[in-house]
């Protein structure tokens, strides 16, 4: 049931300026889904949706897509390995790139991460739990081997 209201969610985003909870809420009644403000607000907070300033001036909610490696070339410049265990992952970097690497990942801003700390050649990203950590590795890894 969750699944299927956060993928109408996510639909009704997308077709409408849904600009408040309470509209939001409205819609997914409108399609036969009743839902408390509680759990719309933990929908919302799951999603990671945003509010952003629509074209003609209104604050709508978004799904922003999730920031990618390979728009910034640091990491295939600076990164030489990456493992994860549990739900730490440690980025091995070329020596005196930690900190800068860090700074880049840092400013993506990605939900998954908890924090980070960065040495002179390695960095300690604390994720959300054990699948964000494999996802993570293996979307670095992928863009390491371009």
């Amino acid at each position: 049931m969750k699944k299927k209201r956060q993928d109408k969610i996510l639909e009704l985003i997308q077709k409408n300026m849904v600009t408040t909870q309470e509209m939001l809420k409205q819609l997914l009644e409108d399609e036969g889904m009743s839902v408390t403000q509680a759990t719309l607000s933990r929908d919302i907070n799951e999603l990671d949706l945003k509010k952003m300033m629509s074209p003609s001036g209104v604050s709508v909610y978004v799904k922003l897509s999730k920031p990618e490696f390979n728009c910034s070339p640091i990491f295939r410049d600076a990164v030489v390995g990456v493992e994860y265990s549990m739900n730490m992952v440690v980025i091995k970097c070329v020596t005196g790139m930690a900190q800068a690497v860090c700074a880049t990942l840092d400013r993506m801003e990605r939900a998954e991460i908890i924090g980070t700390i960065a040495g002179d050649d390695t960095i300690f990203a604390l994720m959300k739990n054990e699948s964000a950590s494999a996802e993570f590795t293996d979307e670095l890894r992928s863009v390491l081997s371009e």
